[in-house]
């Protein structure tokens, strides 16, 4: 039986070409390694400075303020200023469905399973 209450988006109609060009961005904003890490930093502890996140990721404060540029102008994550420091949070509960999805993916095809993905494990 099929789930009424949740439609799928129609991928047969004429903007098809349209939806799956947008959709090709959206994986291209999030296809890089340093803004997969923000997204679960943000997602684990959910406020985080650009200071914190630089040093949490390994990478140059001027790294990360470009990437967050790009998941700003993406609607992935909104900021705010407190004195000099800015904070960021992540506002896209679909992009952080995406990445966290990528993970177990990537975790499943080099065997890292988490616990509760193995075969065996009482999942209560």
């Amino acid at each position: 039986m099929r789930d009424v209450a949740a439609p799928r988006p129609a991928m047969s109609d004429a903007a098809t070409q349209e939806t799956a060009e947008l959709a090709a961005e959206i994986f291209s904003l999030l296809a890089d390694a340093t803004r997969i890490r923000i997204i679960a930093l943000l997602e684990e502890e959910g406020e985080i400075s650009s200071g914190v996140l630089a040093e949490r990721t390994g990478r140059s404060a001027a790294a990360v303020s470009q990437h967050l540029a790009k998941l700003r102008l993406g609607h992935v994550v909104a900021s705010r200023s407190e004195g000099p420091r800015v904070y960021y949070r992540l506002i896209d509960e679909h992009a952080r469905i995406l990445v966290r999805q990528a993970v177990f993916q990537a975790q499943h095809v080099t065997g890292n399973l988490p616990a509760d993905h193995r075969i065996g494990v009482d999942h209560e």
